[in-house]
């Protein structure tokens, strides 16, 4: 059956079966993450991955000019 309707808009079967499975997790018929949660998980992942860049680059600074602080006071 699904092969068959799959034709029709011209996608594959596997697409079509993905699009079903997902519009049953969104009606509450299948257990699973609905597209408001996975849009809602993709954006705190990358929020986290975003923070986890800031706090290198941070920590690379501060050891930096931490370096460059001790090389000041001990230069004649």
């Amino acid at each position: 059956m699904i092969v068959t309707v799959a034709s029709k808009p011209g996608c594959t079967s596997e697409t079509l079966r993905r699009w079903v499975r997902q519009a049953q997790v969104d009606e509450g018929q299948r257990a699973g993450l609905s597209t408001p949660e996975r849009d809602r998980l993709k954006a705190l992942e990358r929020e986290i991955r975003e923070l986890h860049q800031a706090n290198e680059i941070l920590r690379k600074a501060s050891a930096y000019f931490a370096q460059a602080e001790l090389d000041r006071r001990f230069k004649p």
